[in-house]
């Protein structure tokens, strides 16, 4: 599975995206047959709405066995090819393939697994072990590009090189997690919001499949994925809440990250820059001269939580880059993709 493809990484993903809502819109389509499941009333934020009154030993066995199987190859994949493969190149690979196929072929499992038991695994875990996974994910990407673009204005955090080390050489073991778990954790219904959030799942899916190519660390790729969660976040707080509700916090929200962090990792110029920022004050200025000016600590609460979760996530690897110190484990799994197939 070594074997490099003529096929290259990039004109995969701009394939790959077209394919991605192609895909979607057949889960729009197959939600269509959904509508007779009878569902028990909306009992607030904590409650997830999509899952049977009454579950049975199949319902449920059929969500964990599907996520289980889907979780244990990834990860097999993912361990193969840092063991194996171990080098960048801007050619598709056989593990590539492989890894394209058999989220594809998960994909058809989950949809077979709705029509026919519904359930997914939020009939038995909480709602908020869903979202807190892709925050974990989001956060994990701050620290391991806070070496190449910094933290805030294109400053450094004084983060650990070693701490920065076993981010990128475990990140996709726990990405994996994050994108698995949360596909499997909703059934796949047809309605706008799942729509929304299975698309960009599938985006992450497809992100993870080319795993040691170019197209993988493309840096506008990449920071297009952290800003997919400002539109998915922004378009269901509109869709549950209305135009009245709390869609600035995470519009602007996670547009103060982007200026503040991701921004600064793209190569552009400081006077490109400063019109994006000024572009986004003038944004923000706007609708809160609307929603009111008392309401304006809105668009701090998530770059503050990210950026205090990072803090205890470094606290947490820290004493194990003490631990792994004498056996080497400060220099990178993977070589840079910049020194083996060129500026990506």
């Amino acid at each position: 599975m070594d074997t490099e493809n003529p096929v290259r990484s990039e004109r995969v993903l701009l394939l790959g995206v077209p394919a991605v809502a192609l895909l979607t819109g057949l889960v729009w389509l197959l939600g269509q047959g959904l509508h007779d499941v009878t569902l028990l009333p909306d009992q607030g934020a904590s409650w997830y709405y999509w899952k049977l009154p009454e579950p049975t030993t199949w319902t449920r066995l059929s969500a964990w066995l599907g996520y289980a199987a889907h979780q244990i190859v990834s990860w097999a994949l993912i361990w193969y090819a840092q063991t194996r493969i171990r080098r960048y190149t801007r050619g598709l690979k056989g593990i590539n393939v492989v890894a394209l196929g058999a989220n594809l072929g998960f994909v058809a499992l989950h949809a077979l697994q709705t029509q026919v038991f519904y359930d997914g695994l939020a009939q038995d875990v909480s709602i908020f072990s869903s979202q807190g996974s892709v925050v974990l994910l989001l956060v994990v990407v701050l620290l391991m590009e806070n070496r190449r673009r910094g933290l805030v204005a294109g400053r450094r955090a004084p983060i650990p090189a070693a701490v920065g080390d076993i981010a990128r050489r475990y990140h996709g073991y726990l990405f994996s997690w994050a994108v698995v778990y949360t596909f499997w954790y909703h059934p796949m219904e047809g309605t706008s919001g799942h729509l929304i959030g299975f698309f960009y799942v599938f985006l992450l899916l497809l992100q993870s499949s080319l795993m040691f190519t170019t197209a993988h660390t493309n840096r506008w790729w990449t920071v297009s994925l952290e800003l997919l969660v400002a539109v998915h976040g922004t378009l269901v707080a509109v869709m549950n809440s209305g135009p009245g509700g709390a869609w600035p916090m995470f519009l602007f929200g996670f547009l103060a990250v982007f200026v503040l962090t991701q921004l600064h990792g793209l190569g552009l110029s400081t006077r490109a820059r400063l019109l994006v920022v000024a572009g986004y004050a003038a944004a923000c200025i706007g609708v809160y001269s609307w929603r009111g000016f008392d309401r304006l600590d809105e668009v701090v609460r998530i770059p503050m939580i990210e950026y205090l979760l990072l803090a205890v996530l470094v606290v947490l690897i820290w004493p194990f880059t003490l631990l792994g110190r004498g056996r080497g484990s400060r220099r990178p799994a993977n070589p840079e993709p910049s020194k083996v197939a060129g500026r990506v």
